[in-house]
């Protein structure tokens, strides 16, 4: 209220993003008519790292901030579609999906190596359905071993 009493206007409010935490905030600010410039916590960041001094407090926070806001060109603030921010939260999904179905495979493999080393190479993808079938049907090489030339032959077959 006393910068807009001193300035004639309602200033601009400076928020460091903070995920859904901030939308009570931002709905808030936004119902009153307040400017919002939304900084990305990774510029904010990179910015403190290129300071001096490293401590990090609330009142040191918002000098950073209000710097970034008068050294950078930020963008106001947006308002998001539930689409965008739906799309945005399955793309995170899928990122988190991703990692671990890769950290899975990975903890796959090094299993193998260890149980069956000579698997490994034996089909062209180790992940595929009939290199898993396979693998699920003869687990290790006494297994293979063991069975015909034409029983393998056929259980790769079906």
């Amino acid at each position: 209220e006393d910068v807009k009493h001193e300035s004639g206007k309602k200033p601009s409010v400076i928020l460091e993003a903070t995920g859904h935490y901030q939308t009570s905030v931002v709905q808030y600010l936004e119902e009153r008519g307040y400017l919002l410039i939304i900084i990305n916590p990774l510029i904010s960041y990179k910015a403190r790292g290129s300071s001096l001094r490293k401590v990090k407090t609330d009142a040191i926070d918002a000098y950073l901030l209000c710097e970034l806001f008068y050294k950078e060109e930020l963008e106001p603030y947006k308002k998001r579609g539930v689409q965008l921010l739906n799309l945005r939260n399955l793309t995170r999904q899928h990122e988190n999906i991703t990692g671990v179905m890769i950290q899975t495979k990975l903890q796959f493999q090094a299993v193998l190596e260890q149980v069956f080393p000579e698997y490994i190479g034996v089909f062209g993808d180790l992940y595929s359905v009939v290199s898993l079938l396979t693998l699920s049907e003869f687990p290790a090489s006494e297994d293979i071993l063991k069975a015909s030339e034409e029983t393998i032959s056929e259980k790769i077959y079906e």
